[in-house]
């Protein structure tokens, strides 16, 4: 079990990061495609990265970033700087700039786990090319494995963020710690997250703890091991379905007057109206309140919409908040 320990000012402190992160997703993703899982909501992912990684000529260049990450136990820290919060390149640039003595400390623990590739030793002693052919092939593997899917990532991402956001209106901080149940359980000042490897305490100190959601984060959270380092802690998010590329690679249009007007003649006008409510995130009796429904109106209409595959509903105590998946909004912005 990981106990997490927070004071008053760890409690101030705490926040959700503003969307996916991805070097996070990256590193991630690496473990859950080495794996073992047999997620079916995955599979068609594994299959087709695999499929083009297999392909790609330069493939023999991810040779030690598959090395890194393997698919359980330890992996180093400096994989996953905090400085992504800014973005991918930055979080590149921070890689690069990785001290020689944490490199070499990172490495020393993998390499009591893990076989290393003979290309581990120039890392270790932090060789600038040798940094630069690793973000290099961070770069090649995300243009595979991540990119063509990023829409999904995100809005699966962004879901979890509404929910998170409604949790801390309603209940603060510590409302929004205590939502992060089953996997995680917050009483009195502590963040227990059960399922974690090993026994370990981390007192936060004052710093706060940054909460990232994560598309390919498995069922356990996941927290950096050196405890000097800004506090993260990195946990699930619900996949919405699963990854299909995302067609045209773009945002659709926002829908014009007439678009609505055709949605409203395809599935209803109050269902329409419901799928445009639930854009930013609704429970069934804000539905009902906006729409001038009754609740068991609104229920059906979300229950139709979400065994569609158009919404996700998510149970918190006695509400039910709606958002949408990826499809639906396709639906909507078509």
């Amino acid at each position: 079990m990981l106990t997490i320990h927070f004071s008053t000012e760890d409690i101030l402190r705490t926040r959700v990061a503003a969307g996916a992160d991805p070097v996070w997703e990256l590193v991630l993703s690496l473990h859950l495609l080495q794996g073992r899982s047999r997620d079916p909501l995955m599979a068609h992912w594994r299959r087709g990265v695999a499929g083009e990684l297999r392909r790609d000529a330069g493939s023999a260049q991810l040779r030690l970033l598959f090395a890194l990450n393997p698919p359980r136990g330890y992996f180093p820290d400096f994989l996953t700087p905090y400085d992504s919060v800014q973005g991918f390149d930055a979080g590149l640039e921070a890689v690069r700039s990785t001290p020689a003595e944490r490199l070499h400390r990172d490495l020393t623990l993998l390499a009591g786990e893990h076989a290393l590739p003979s290309g581990a030793a120039g890392l270790a002693r932090g060789e600038p090319e040798v940094l630069r052919q690793l973000t290099d092939s961070m770069s090649q593997y995300r243009s595979v494995a991540l990119e063509p899917y990023w829409a999904r990532i995100e809005a699966a991402v962004e879901a979890d963020r509404t929910r998170r956001a409604r949790a801390l209106l309603d209940g603060g901080v510590e409302g929004l710690l205590a939502s992060l149940r089953p996997a995680m359980r917050w009483d009195s000042g502590v963040l227990e997250v059960r399922d974690y490897p090993y026994s370990r305490e981390l007192h936060l100190d004052g710093r706060g703890l940054l909460l990232v959601p994560s598309f390919f984060c498995a069922s356990t959270p996941v927290a950096l091991v050196d405890p000097a380092l800004p506090p993260v802690l990195v946990y699930p998010v619900d996949r919405l379905g699963g990854l299909a590329p995302a067609s045209g690679g773009g945002v659709a249009p926002a829908r014009d007057g007439a678009g609505r007007e055709a949605l409203a003649a395809l599935i209803g006008r109050t269902r329409a109206a419901v799928l445009e409510a639930t854009d930013e995130g609704c429970t069934t009796g804000e539905v009902a309140r906006r729409l001038r429904i009754s609740p068991a109106a609104a229920s059906q209409h979300t229950t139709v919409l979400r065994n569609a595959g158009l919404l996700v509903s998510q149970r918190d105590r006695n509400r039910v908040l709606h958002t949408l998946t990826p499809l639906g909004r396709a639906v909507l912005d078509a």
